[in-house]
């Protein structure tokens, strides 16, 4: 299993990315971006436990989007987690077909105004 640590922590409510983007909350929970790349073979049994179990997520943990490579290779998902360590609960319930990456992101709005050019 691949997994990359973040350095940033938050402690945060379950936030829905509407109230999150209307203001209606000061704290938050942090996006990642998750690189599942499927194990050799892989493929019909991924889609057989998703059918049956579902993304098998745990509390806190919000899935927002994902896209599939042509090849049917990798797997590319934004997630919401209150911390990375959610996540790694959730990437050792598909550790048998699946190999994760998993990338601590900020909204490029929220990095700009964060980061003062000179």
């Amino acid at each position: 299993m691949i997994l990359s640590s973040g350095a940033a922590t938050y402690v945060g409510l379950r936030i829905s990315s509407f109230e999150r983007q209307q203001g209606w909350s000061k704290l938050s929970l942090m996006l990642f971006m998750v690189i599942e790349h499927f194990k050799d073979g892989s493929l019909k049994p991924i889609g057989e436990r998703f059918q049956l179990q579902g993304r098998m997520l745990p509390e806190g943990v919000v899935y927002l989007a994902s896209w599939v490579d042509p090849a049917g290779t990798r797997c590319y998902q934004v997630m919401e987690a209150p911390h990375q360590e959610a996540l790694e609960v959730w990437a050792s319930r598909w550790q048998d077909l699946v190999d994760f990456e998993i990338v601590p992101v900020l909204p490029s709005s929220d990095f700009w105004a964060k980061t003062q050019l000179e």
